[in-house]
C-alpha cells in the first residue's frame, strides 16, 4: 500500500460515481492528503441493492481528513453537471482534478442488447465522460495541477474484446478515446489527461451484481486503483499525459512488487480484467 505524501492537499476533485466503489476509494485516498472532494453521483437516498449515498460518502471523506461537497449528478443530464460544477467553484474556488469514474455495463451480445441499455451505456460512459470533462475544463485549465483521469481501458483492437459485448466495448472505448484526443488537445496548456484500468477484476457492488458475492475471492480490492490513481495524480501534468496505465504497472513502477495486500483473499487465483491480453499487454501499450 502506498503512503500519502500530502501533495494533493487543498486541491479540488470532481469525481463521478463517488458514492461507492472505486470512485469513493479514490476520494478517500485524496481526502487523507486534505483534498476537497465533490461527490458527484446519483444516489441521494439509500438504494435497496447498492451501498452508500452521496451523503454517507461525504461523511467518510470528512472523517478521512478532506472536505466534501455532495452533489446529485446524473452524467447524462447537462444541467445537473453544470449546477454541480458551479457549486464546486463557489465552495472551493475552482476545480483541479476530474475523475471520470461513472460507468454503465451490460455484457450482452448484439441481439440480446435492448437499445435502452445501449443508450444508457453510451450516454453514461462516452457522452457523460465527454460532457463532465467539457464542463470542468474551463476551471481545470486555470489550475496549476490540472488532471483528468478516466477509469477506462487501453484501446485494444483485438476482435476478441468486441465479439461478446460490442455495445459495452464501444461505450467503454469511447471514454478512452476522450483520453486519446483530449490529452493532445490540452497538452500545450499543461492539463494531463490519462486513463487507468485494473489488471484484475476489482470487487465492487457492480462486480457482485455480475458475479455474485462468491466472485470476491478472485478479485482485488479497490484500494489498488486508488493507490495507482494517487501516484498518477501526484505527477506533473505538464509532462505526464496521454497514458493508458494499468494499476499493477503503476505500482511496480514505483517499487511496489507485493500485490497480496490488495487481494480479497491472498493466494487465490485472480480473474484478469477485460481488454487486457493474457500477458497483460495490449495493442496500445501502457506508458509509465
Amino acid at each position: 500500500m502506498t503512503e500519502n505524501t500530502g501533495k494533493l492537499r487543498g486541491l479540488t476533485f470532481f469525481i463521478t460515481g463517488a458514492s461507492r466503489g472505486i470512485g469513493l476509494t479514490i476520494a478517500l485516498k485524496a481526502a487523507r492528503d486534505g483534498a476537497n472532494i465533490v461527490v458527484a453521483a446519483k444516489t441521494a437516498e439509500p438504494h435497496p441493492k447498492l451501498p452508500g449515498t452521496i451523503f454517507t460518502a461525504a461523511r467518510e471523506i470528512e472523517a478521512a481528513g478532506g472536505r466534501a461537497l455532495p452533489q446529485i449528478v446524473d452524467v447524462r443530464d447537462e444541467a445537473s453537471i453544470a449546477k454541480a460544477v458551479d457549486n464546486a467553484v463557489k465552495t472551493f474556488g475552482g476545480i483541479d482534478i476530474v475523475i471520470n469514474n461513472a460507468s454503465a455495463i451490460a455484457l450482452k451480445g448484439t441481439l440480446e442488447t435492448p437499445m435502452k441499455r445501449y443508450d444508457l451505456m453510451h450516454h453514461v460512459n462516452t457522452r457523460g465522460t465527454y460532457l463532465v470533462s467539457k464542463l470542468c475544463l474551463p476551471y481545470v485549465l486555470k489550475s496549476k495541477h490540472g488532471h483528468i483521469l478516466n477509469i477506462s481501458p487501453p484501446l485494444n483492437m483485438r476482435p476478441h474484446w468486441f465479439k461478446d459485448h460490442v455495445a459495452y466495448t464501444m461505450a467503454k472505448y469511447g471514454m478512452s478515446m476522450c483520453v486519446l484526443g483530449m490529452s493532445e488537445e490540452f497538452k500545450e496548456q499543461g492539463v494531463a489527461v490519462n486513463a487507468l484500468w485494473p489488471q484484475t477484476a476489482i470487487i465492487t457492488a457492480a462486480m457482485e451484481m455480475l458475479g455474485g458475492k462468491e466472485a470476491a475471492v478472485a478479485c482485488r480490492k479497490p484500494e489498488i486503483m486508488a493507490d495507482a490513481a494517487y501516484i498518477m495524480l501526484c505527477r506533473d501534468p505538464r509532462s505526464y499525459t496521454g497514458n493508458f496505465a494499468i494499476d499493477e504497472d503503476i505500482l511496480k513502477g514505483v517499487g511496489i512488487s507485493d500485490m497480496d495486500p490488495y487481494a480479497v483473499e491472498p493466494g487465490n487465483p485472480l480473474v484478469p480484467d477485460f481488454f487486457l491480453d493474457n500477458d497483460g499487454n495490449t495493442d496500445t501499450k501502457s506508458k509509465l
